[in-house]
Protein backbone atom coordinates (compact mmCIF):
# COMPACT_ATOMS: atom_id res chain seq x y z
CA UNK A 1 0.00 0.00 0.00
CA UNK A 2 1.80 3.35 -1.31
CA UNK A 3 2.03 5.88 1.93
CA UNK A 4 -0.09 8.84 1.99
CA UNK A 5 2.03 12.06 1.60
CA UNK A 6 1.15 16.00 2.34
CA UNK A 7 -0.25 16.06 -1.45
CA UNK A 8 -3.00 13.09 -0.81
CA UNK A 9 -4.79 15.50 2.28
CA UNK A 10 -4.16 18.79 0.49
CA UNK A 11 -6.35 20.32 -2.30
CA UNK A 12 -3.40 21.86 -3.91
CA UNK A 13 0.39 22.38 -2.64
CA UNK A 14 2.24 24.73 -4.83
CA UNK A 15 5.30 26.77 -4.38
CA UNK A 16 6.32 30.00 -6.00
CA UNK A 17 8.58 33.04 -5.87
CA UNK A 18 8.18 35.60 -3.43
CA UNK A 19 10.44 38.04 -5.01
CA UNK A 20 14.18 37.17 -7.01
CA UNK A 21 15.85 36.13 -2.96
CA UNK A 22 12.57 34.15 -1.16
CA UNK A 23 10.89 30.99 -2.17
CA UNK A 24 7.25 30.51 -1.05
CA UNK A 25 5.11 27.04 -0.76
CA UNK A 26 1.31 26.54 0.38
CA UNK A 27 -0.66 23.63 1.74
CA UNK A 28 -4.18 24.41 1.38
CA UNK A 29 -5.48 21.29 3.00
CA UNK A 30 -8.70 20.12 1.82
CA UNK A 31 -9.92 19.67 5.65
CA UNK A 32 -9.99 20.09 9.29
CA UNK A 33 -7.82 17.17 9.51
CA UNK A 34 -5.80 17.31 6.92
CA UNK A 35 -4.98 21.03 8.37
CA UNK A 36 -4.29 19.07 12.28
CA UNK A 37 -1.51 17.17 10.57
CA UNK A 38 0.47 19.78 8.38
CA UNK A 39 -0.10 22.16 11.45
CA UNK A 40 1.20 20.18 13.81
CA UNK A 41 4.70 21.71 14.74
CA UNK A 42 6.09 18.28 16.00
CA UNK A 43 5.42 16.92 11.75
CA UNK A 44 5.97 20.21 9.80
CA UNK A 45 8.54 22.39 11.45
CA UNK A 46 11.28 25.01 10.18
CA UNK A 47 14.16 21.86 11.21
CA UNK A 48 11.97 19.74 8.64
CA UNK A 49 11.92 22.22 5.69
CA UNK A 50 15.71 23.02 6.35
CA UNK A 51 16.45 19.12 5.91
CA UNK A 52 13.85 19.28 2.44
CA UNK A 53 15.28 21.68 1.14
CA UNK A 54 18.76 22.00 2.01
CA UNK A 55 18.76 25.96 3.60
CA UNK A 56 19.21 27.08 7.65
CA UNK A 57 16.56 26.21 9.63
CA UNK A 58 16.93 29.61 10.80
CA UNK A 59 15.98 31.21 7.60
CA UNK A 60 12.65 29.26 7.34
CA UNK A 61 9.71 30.87 8.38
CA UNK A 62 6.37 28.97 8.95
CA UNK A 63 2.71 30.50 8.80
CA UNK A 64 -0.11 28.79 9.82
CA UNK A 65 -3.76 29.88 9.30
CA UNK A 66 -6.64 27.62 10.71
CA UNK A 67 -9.58 29.83 9.44
CA UNK A 68 -8.62 28.55 6.08
CA UNK A 69 -6.29 25.58 6.67
CA UNK A 70 -3.10 26.67 5.24
CA UNK A 71 0.28 26.34 6.12
CA UNK A 72 2.31 29.01 4.06
CA UNK A 73 6.18 28.56 4.09
CA UNK A 74 9.03 30.55 2.99
CA UNK A 75 12.95 30.46 2.84
CA UNK A 76 15.53 32.25 1.06
CA UNK A 77 16.11 31.12 -2.73
CA UNK A 78 19.15 28.88 -3.09
CA UNK A 79 20.32 31.32 -5.81
CA UNK A 80 18.71 34.41 -6.94
CA UNK A 81 15.94 34.64 -9.50
CA UNK A 82 17.45 34.74 -12.98
CA UNK A 83 20.77 34.37 -11.79
CA UNK A 84 23.50 31.89 -13.86
CA UNK A 85 23.01 28.48 -11.73
CA UNK A 86 18.81 29.33 -11.25
CA UNK A 87 17.32 26.10 -12.55
CA UNK A 88 13.39 27.22 -11.73
CA UNK A 89 13.05 30.76 -12.29
CA UNK A 90 9.47 31.13 -11.06
CA UNK A 91 10.11 28.59 -8.36
CA UNK A 92 7.23 26.29 -9.25
CA UNK A 93 8.76 23.33 -8.70
CA UNK A 94 10.20 23.53 -5.23
CA UNK A 95 6.91 22.38 -3.68
CA UNK A 96 7.31 18.57 -4.68
CA UNK A 97 9.57 17.96 -2.07
CA UNK A 98 7.19 18.79 0.53
CA UNK A 99 4.03 17.45 -1.61
CA UNK A 100 5.94 13.95 -1.05
CA UNK A 101 6.48 13.87 2.30
CA UNK A 102 4.62 10.75 4.18
CA UNK A 103 2.33 11.34 6.82
CA UNK A 104 1.78 8.55 8.54
CA UNK A 105 4.03 9.27 11.69
CA UNK A 106 1.69 12.04 12.16
CA UNK A 107 -1.39 10.32 12.53
CA UNK A 108 -0.21 8.08 15.08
Amino acid sequence: MPETTLADLAHEVRSKNAGPFWVTMELFMRDDDGYRIAADESFLNERVIAELYRVDADTVQLFRIPSLNVVKISFPRPVSQGSLRDRDIHAGQHHVPLARLPVERACR
